[in-house]
């Protein structure tokens, strides 16, 4: 069992992943028995917030450091210039919302979206750590319980009285 509580907890740090991932195989087969939700949630929680001061004081550092570099410079510039317009335009439509949407953004499981590409844009944005870190844990909450319901087959079963 603490095999299983391992692997949730080093998948929900993986990017692209994250607590998307490792919330799923916490409450299948694989591995081992199915994890009590509450602590399955608490270990991808955990998991998945983990890195999310070190991508905040640290990200912006590491691309604008890297932009100058020979072979990784146009990729890092890349990085910096697409997250500063992305995050313009975000500030431009959210105005004062900007935390909701964080919230939103980081909350609803589509790929591209999470804690990791959150964090990176609050970075980039100059906001407010506390309040970021606020919205991003309470986004992956919402990540965790929707993938929790779509695993125990709940969409499909609405879509299927529906349909």
């Amino acid at each position: 069992m603490l095999k299983k509580y391992i692997i949730v907890f080093l998948v929900s740090m993986v990017p692209l992943i994250e607590l998307r991932g490792a919330v799923p195989i916490g409450l299948s087969q694989a591995f081992g028995d199915t994890l009590p939700i509450l602590q399955l949630y608490i270990v991808c929680i955990l998991g998945n917030m983990l890195p999310v001061p070190f991508i905040f004081f640290f990200a912006r550092k590491v691309l604008e450091w890297g932009s100058d570099k020979r072979f990784i410079g146009k990729f890092f510039k890349f990085c910096l210039e697409k997250g500063k317009k992305g995050g313009e335009k975000l500030k431009a439509k959210a105005g004062k919302g900007l935390y909701f949407a964080l919230f939103l953004f980081v909350g609803i499981p589509l790929p591209g979206t999470g804690a990791w590409t959150g964090t990176l844009a609050a970075s980039l944005l100059d906001m407010d750590f506390k309040k970021s870190v606020i919205s991003i844990m309470l986004g992956v909450v919402l990540a965790g319980i929707i993938m929790g319901l779509a695993s125990a087959g709940v969409f499909g079963a609405v879509g299927a009285i529906f349909s």
